[in-house]
């Protein structure tokens, strides 16, 4: 199996910097294994942007299976916390995927970056946002449609860097031919609908697609980063 994606990250309209980090941080292409990953960092400027980088470089370079490169992730940061104890409360989501040269997705996910797969151009969201909101439409309080405004629907629940252990949900998915992965912090589906998002996944190379949907955030207001890489599966 082939696989090209795309690699794509801005400010957005509000924040000052860029919390968010990516991996790999440029477009590419490979026939697999390739791991890829969006992080999107929290604790306030600079220590957020600390976090991300930190778990994307220890989850890179692990030669571990994708759950425990995320767990490697979270070890990191709080082996850099034990070192500077005033970066403590920094975090980071991280929702990464490994690609076999077979065609199979392997899935790590904690916080509410999210991943999802676009097929016979349909969009399915693949990872559980782990949020307040989410827990609340599990237990049937809200509706997942009214999950999205919710006011804690940006309450996270789990991420990495706060606890010594972390609970990493794992994922697996056989891929065909004409797949699309998105992975993406929430400053993409925070701003923009699902439904927005589905259309343009439609249309076009991922690059562009890619762009244009950090374009799309923007206009709707940009209120965070907006971290994208979109995956096509090749024949």
């Amino acid at each position: 199996m082939k696989y090209v994606w795309a690699s794509a990250t801005h400010k957005g309209m509000v924040r000052q910097n860029n919390e968010d980090s990516l991996y790999p941080e440029k477009s590419g292409e490979s026939e697999g294994p390739v791991v890829l990953m969006v992080a999107d960092g929290m604790g306030g400027h600079v220590a957020g942007e600390v976090a991300s980088r930190l778990a994307v470089n220890a989850a890179a370079s692990s030669s571990l299976e994708p759950g425990d490169r995320v767990a490697a992730a979270n070890r990191a940061i709080r082996e850099e916390v034990a070192r500077r104890p005033d970066l403590e409360g920094m975090g980071t989501t991280m929702t990464l995927v490994e690609l076999t040269p077979e065609g199979v997705a392997h899935f790590g996910h904690v916080g509410d970056s999210r991943a999802y797969l676009f097929r016979d151009d349909a969009l399915k969201q693949l990872t559980a946002d782990h949020t307040v909101a989410a827990e609340m439409v599990a237990l049937g309080q809200i509706t997942a449609e009214e999950a999205e405004d919710h006011p804690r629907s940006h309450m996270i629940v789990r991420c990495l860097g706060l606890t010594r252990f972390v609970n990493v949900d794992e994922i697996e998915l056989e891929l065909e031919p004409g797949d699309r992965i998105l992975l993406c912090s929430d400053g993409l589906n925070s701003m923009v609908p699902q439904a927005t998002i589905s259309q343009t996944l439609g249309e076009g190379t991922a690059d562009e697609v890619a762009w244009r949907l950090i374009e799309l955030a923007n206009k709707a207001g940009g209120h965070d980063n907006i971290s994208i890489i979109l995956i096509d599966v090749l024949s």
